[in-house]
């Protein structure tokens, strides 16, 4: 009987391999009795960080980002010249597109955005664009182009500070870098820097404040470019923490 050499001769069922993971009862609390958490570190204590720029030789700037298990690549192209008409503009113009490798998280990723990663892009726009001088490439428009290759959390806060290394890179002029930074509300501590599991871990939490702001900052000029918040937090919880 002859037969299809081009099929996959895999087995009929398939399972993921998620659940074969021995699990491990004292890691399912985000944090230990002294405030420890579950990866060794403080409350306010960031994951270590590497970043190296000019990584893709085709781009006119690029960088790389680690934090830990979170690995991001972006690559900046252009000024070039706006093709539509209907979106001339005096002022330069910056489009940004976040995306999720297919392999980056614990389930496979679609190739097309969806709607959390159109979600990041326009979040990662606004945080850049305040800090891009615009106005040196009237009529042209830069592309910034993040993706993610692992993801293990703050991937937004990382994408920021990634995507403002490869602007630098490629010579845009700036009024300032931008640096990402994410904080987690967990039973009324702030946790900086999450990983991805304290980031979903309490989206069914009953604690009156719950939730994650991300932020971008320029530190040169002391303000803030863009602020994003998801959950439930008190404005009054918010100021006594930001203090």
């Amino acid at each position: 009987m002859p037969t299809d050499t081009r099929r996959i001769g895999g087995p009929e069922e398939s399972f993921s391999p998620l659940a074969y993971t021995p699990t491990d009862s004292t890691k399912t609390l985000m944090m230990s009795s002294n405030g420890i958490r579950n990866d060794g570190r403080k409350c306010e204590d960031l994951r270590k960080m590497f970043i190296k720029t000019g990584v893709v030789s085709q781009a006119r700037g690029s960088a790389y980002i680690e934090q830990r298990e979170t690995k991001i690549i972006c690559s900046v192209y252009g000024p070039r010249e706006v093709v539509r008409k209907e979106e001339f503009s005096m002022k330069g113009q910056l489009t940004c597109e976040f995306k999720y490798a297919t392999f980056s998280c614990s389930y496979r990723r679609q190739h097309q955005q969806d709607s959390e990663e159109k979600d990041f892009s326009v979040q990662l726009l606004e945080a850049l664009e305040p800090a891009v001088c615009l106005h040196k490439f009237p009529k042209a428009q830069v592309n910034i182009f993040v993706e993610v290759l692992q993801n293990d959390g703050s991937a937004l806060a990382a994408s920021i500070t990634c995507a403002s290394m490869a602007l630098a890179d490629a010579g845009i002029e700036v009024y300032d870098l931008v640096i990402g930074c994410s904080m987690k509300i967990h039973e009324d501590k702030v946790l900086t820097d999450p990983t991805v599991n304290e980031e979903y871990d309490s989206q069914n939490s009953k604690e009156l404040n719950h939730g994650s702001i991300t932020i971008g900052f320029m530190p040169s000029l002391n303000q803030i470019s863009a602020i994003t918040s998801k959950g439930e937090i008190q404005i009054d919880f918010l100021k006594r923490v930001s203090i």
